[in-house]
């Protein structure tokens, strides 16, 4: 995904555009893969009376990972690999970071690293959100229902840790 300014052909921004969303949707389809039986084992723990319901979850990552994707391209198609390689740099960083935290709660059961890895993630986010905003405020503003529903699942994700310790060591 080579990019220099503004100077793009239409077909080059479609095909960043598609490899963005290949990108991101990567990291949605890593996760996943580790959330594969995430449905049964979420209705096994003891959950918040708060916690939503768990056919929620999918519509709501699919639509960040497409504001995600979104954001990286207009980065990209702005300022290129070369003059926005930190920022789109901690984009990346944070969907590797996206994909872990599925595998460490639902495949793993591991509540307290899979907590430690959303802080993680959520400083991963804002870091991102910095970086974009100096470059593109739109694509940082693109990426803020992303931070919001991390908060919640942060909050979410300590809750069923603390009320299911047996399960979620």
């Amino acid at each position: 995904m080579q990019a220099t300014d503004s100077r793009l052909s239409f077909s080059q921004q479609v095909a960043g555009l598609a490899g963005w969303l290949l990108l991101a949707f990567a990291a949605a389809a890593i996760g996943a893969i580790g959330s594969a039986q995430a449905g049964t084992f979420y209705q096994q723990l003891v959950r918040p009376a708060w916690a939503p319901p768990a056919w929620l979850f999918a519509p709501v990552w699919t639509a960040l990972y497409l504001l995600m994707a979104i954001a990286a391209w207009l980065v990209w198609r702005a300022h290129g690999l070369r003059r926005a390689g930190t920022a789109l740099g901690l984009f990346l960083l944070q969907l590797v970071a996206n994909a872990m935290w599925s595998w460490l709660f639902f495949v793993w059961h591991q509540g307290s690293l899979a907590f430690a890895e959303i802080l993680l993630l959520w400083v991963l986010i804002i870091a991102t959100i910095v970086s974009f905003r100096r470059l593109q405020a739109v694509a940082a503003a693109l990426l803020l229902p992303y931070l919001a529903w991390v908060t919640f699942a942060s909050v979410l994700t300590y809750s069923m840790w603390e009320l299911n310790p047996g399960v979620l060591g």
